[in-house]
């Protein structure tokens, strides 16, 4: 049999198996809206269905899409803005009820539709005075004497919010790990004991004494919160029952050492401790003129150290491993029982700061109320904050303020010290419900998302079609 060399002649292309992309030698017109450009891509000039993934997805953002929106979008949905947006409501609320308090407000409601105009200014000057008033009374005071006065309701916020934002941080802290430390309040109160008793009981040069007195008080809180973590890891206890029970424990243990000749004051009959050292106390940061001690600084460190073992530590990533989902961080071979046990230890050591803020910074003595409401307060910090290092530090400072400047609102203006807890508690309201907050000001992202993806799919449909 003879090879047969002949080339054989090249076989005729199939027109049915071709797409008229390749077919057609025509060069394709240029597309006026970038929408429709971007969807041909998606469906290969329209031999495809349209993905299901959108096209904005696909490619980022779609060409002359208005970027700018979508990240004002989430700046004003973002749960910074719902934070300030619940203060100004509560802030509102406040003024509403602050305004229903006021005497001329009430005259002027008689003859409401005679004149309306003099019941709605009485309620602007009701709320409004009330409100400077409480600035004066908590940042900056014009009245004051000399420039030291009127700064001096800035001290006293900053003195007072130095507690809040330490015991803050050690709730938040606890937060993040997904456990509730209800018992910063029992954390103060044995921090406060046990670094008292170094003040008072022992007397050593300067420096040693205060830094012994700054270690005790973080020893006792630290053991105090760590307890609570143990009985978690090892017997599943629940760490809000328990640390509230710890609370009690702590308020009647204290008066019952208050009521010993230990902690006794000799020839006093109130249930008080002596008089810590002048070694064993806090210096304040502007002589004595304020009352702002060392203790805010120490805040301010607090605010640092937790920032950096939350987001830069292994320790912090082992917390939020935990805090998102304890039975995934176990799997990836997190030891769960361990990160509960060192997140509740140094949640107590933060609260134990606020504790020898007191006795060492603000007081100087040890008494039944040397906790007074903090470690509670702390709770309401931690979730104005977002349980972030720098939230709470804000919100500490917020209380702060509310606290320094109830007094002066009452003085100037009659008005209740109750409306500042009630303001508190609508900041709190509203903070724990994020859509109502958006809702009521328009700011609804799943609805705008929704519309958007809307308009998306309808626009790659249509250049599916096409």
């Amino acid at each position: 049999m003879s090879e047969n060399t002949e080339p054989r002649p090249a076989a005729a292309p199939d027109p049915d198996r071709i797409p008229a992309a390749i077919t057609t030698e025509v060069e394709p017109e240029p597309l006026e809206d970038d929408a429709e450009f971007v969807t041909s891509l998606d469906t290969a000039g329209g031999a495809h269905q349209p993905s299901a993934v959108p096209v904005s997805a696909q490619s980022g953002t779609l060409p002359g899409a208005p970027e700018d929106e979508s990240l004002l979008r989430k700046i004003f949905t973002g749960n910074g803005i719902v934070t300030i947006l619940a203060v100004l409501l509560a802030l509102i609320l406040g003024g509403l009820l602050i305004a229903m308090t006021d005497k001329v407000v009430g005259t002027t409601a008689g003859y409401l539709f005679a004149r309306p105009s003099d019941f709605l200014t009485a309620v602007w000057s009701a709320a409004t005075g009330s409100y400077v008033a409480l600035f004066q009374g908590a940042v900056f005071n014009p009245r004051g004497a000399g420039v030291a006065g009127q700064f001096a309701p800035l001290m006293e916020t900053l003195t007072i919010a130095t507690p809040l934002i330490t015991a803050g941080l050690g709730v938040a802290l606890a937060f993040r790990a997904g456990l509730f430390n209800i018992g910063a309040q029992g954390q103060i109160i044995m921090a406060g004991i046990l670094a008292s008793w170094v003040g008072f009981a022992l007397h050593l040069p300067l420096g040693l004494h205060l830094l012994l007195v700054l270690v005790a008080g973080v020893v006792g809180g630290a053991v105090w919160g760590g307890i609570v973590g143990v009985l978690k890891a090892r017997t599943g206890a629940h760490e809000v029952i328990v640390t509230i029970m710890f609370n009690y424990i702590a308020l009647y243990f204290l008066r019952y050492l208050l009521d010993t000749d230990l902690f006794q004051r000799p020839g006093a009959d109130t249930p008080i401790s002596p008089i810590l050292d002048p070694s064993a106390v806090y210096p304040l940061l502007f002589g004595g003129q304020y009352r702002l001690h060392l203790g805010f600084l120490l805040a301010i460190a607090a605010t640092v150290f937790v920032s950096w073992l939350l987001n830069r530590s292994t320790l912090g990533f082992e917390f939020r491993a935990v805090g998102a989902n304890p039975k995934a961080a176990l799997t990836a071979g997190i030891n769960v029982s361990r990160a509960t046990i060192l997140v509740m230890t140094i949640a107590g050591g933060l609260a134990g700061l606020a504790g020898v803020a007191q006795v060492a910074g603000t007081e100087k003595v040890l008494t039944d109320g040397v906790a007074a409401t903090y470690g509670f307060d702390a709770i309401t910090v931690a979730l104005l904050g977002r349980s972030s290092p720098w939230g709470t530090f804000a919100a500490g400072l917020l209380f702060g303020a509310f606290r320094a400047g109830a007094v002066q609102m009452q003085i100037q203006t009659g008005t209740p010290i109750d409306i500042v807890l009630v303001v508190q508690s609508l900041i709190v309201l509203f903070i724990a419900a994020p859509p109502l907050v958006r809702a009521i000001f328009g700011l609804n992202p799943r609805k705008k998302k929704a519309a958007t993806a809307g308009k998306t799919k309808q626009a790659a449909t249509t250049g599916g079609a096409a």
